[in-house]
């Protein structure tokens, strides 16, 4: 769904998009979105939202771009500030930094400071759009930068287009009037997706997933987490395959700074671990879909585990797991997560499941694959 989401969008702004069985053809709008001529609806896709706000300021009149309820609560005001100082007008509508998103105008370029802590997303939206610029943007970062990965997967995509970029610490300077071409790219295999049937396969049998070969992607850091906790992992980067075996697992220590989308899953591993397992350097975690922090304890809690949540981490005593009736709080990561959990807890039923759609649609069908028992109430 997150797919869909920004294939409307770049439609709204011009760009022809042909879908065919396993590829897309786009043909761009070269740095020139026309207006929209309606609202841009990014449904639940935060990422969408945060790209095209600032490709937004491109365009030549005004943009106007909100999502469901949960993208109409999430954070906005470090994107949207850098956007006014780059000489955009840029604001909510409620004044609150929150969706629904008013963009006027054409950003010109200079010198911003943007706070890292909230969300990599601001930094990777920044980074497509400056190119584009009339004069060369230096973006600094103030604070932590969490998950830098993902900005790194957005220099990478950048760079084969030629985009001129340097990086320097915590800065990056974007060279302005930009003319990009990408003939041809390949999305990677998704580690952040995958990572629900790797823990499946550490909890529960055998699992081999394929076309996971190496990129910039820090959610690959789980084949060294289950490793560490005591899985059977292999991965073969040649071949682009990671095969994981049920081990005896348990808890560690893991900074989540730069793979917040591993959270939910680590919290089931280690809540099916021995030991204590902490999950740290997280509060920026509470600033996703959900509350996922708050998500995965309570819901965590209601299969017997005994779990603290604090302001940036959780600490979780793992070993036990009974079967339970939770919530997955419409989130696609806290109902995959909590699948994982009810194969190892015994019969769990999970609600709001239709929103893995928005980054795994096929998730219940390769867990049927696999041997998983799942199904829907009435169907039993």
């Amino acid at each position: 769904e997150d797919t869909k989401a920004s294939i409307r969008a770049i439609e709204a702004f011009g760009a022809v998009v042909e879908q065919r069985k396993d590829s897309l053809i786009i043909e761009g709008f070269e740095g020139s979105p026309q207006p929209p001529e309606n609202v841009i609806d990014v449904a639940n896709s935060g990422t969408t939202l945060r790209i095209m706000t600032a490709i937004s300021s491109l365009v030549s009149g005004s943009t106007v771009l909100t999502g469901d309820e949960s993208i109409r609560r999430r954070p906005n005001t470090p994107l949207l500030n850098a956007l006014n100082e780059l000489g955009a007008e840029a604001f909510s509508t409620r004044n609150n930094g929150m969706a629904p998103i008013v963009v006027r105008g054409k950003i010109m370029g200079g010198r911003v400071y943007i706070d890292g802590s909230i969300s990599s997303q601001f930094i990777s939206a920044l980074l497509i759009t400056c190119p584009f610029a009339k004069n060369e943007t230096s973006i600094l970062i103030k604070g932590d930068l969490k998950s830098k990965p993902y900005v790194d997967i957005t220099l990478d995509m950048l760079k084969q287009a030629g985009a001129k970029i340097t990086e320097k610490g915590t800065s990056y300077t974007v060279e302005g009037g930009q003319k990009l071409k990408l003939k041809s790219f390949t999305v990677p295999g998704d580690f952040s997706s995958a990572s629900f049937m790797m823990a499946a396969g550490a909890l529960c049998g055998e699992v081999t997933i394929k076309d996971m070969f190496p990129s910039e992607q820090g959610d690959s850091a789980l084949v060294d987490i289950l490793s560490e906790m005591g899985a059977d992992i292999k991965w073969d980067k040649k071949k682009g395959t990671v095969a994981v075996s049920k081990g005896e697992l348990h808890g560690i220590t893991v900074d989540v700074g730069k793979t917040p989308d591993l959270v939910p899953i680590l919290t089931v591993l280690g809540a099916a671990a021995e030991g204590t397992m902490v999950i740290e350097n997280a509060e920026h975690v509470r600033y996703k879909e959900t509350d996922r922090l708050h998500a995965m304890a309570v819901e965590l809690n209601k299969m017997g585990v005994d779990i603290t949540e604090e302001k940036d981490r959780l600490v979780i005593k793992g070993g036990k797991m009974k079967g339970a009736q939770v919530h997955g709080w419409n989130d696609h990561r806290v109902v995959m997560a909590l699948t994982v959990a009810g194969m190892v807890a015994g019969k769990t039923t999970v609600d709001t499941v239709e929103s893995v759609g928005i980054s795994y649609p096929g998730f219940f069908d390769d867990l049927k694959t696999l041997g998983g028992i799942v199904y829907k109430p009435e169907q039993n």
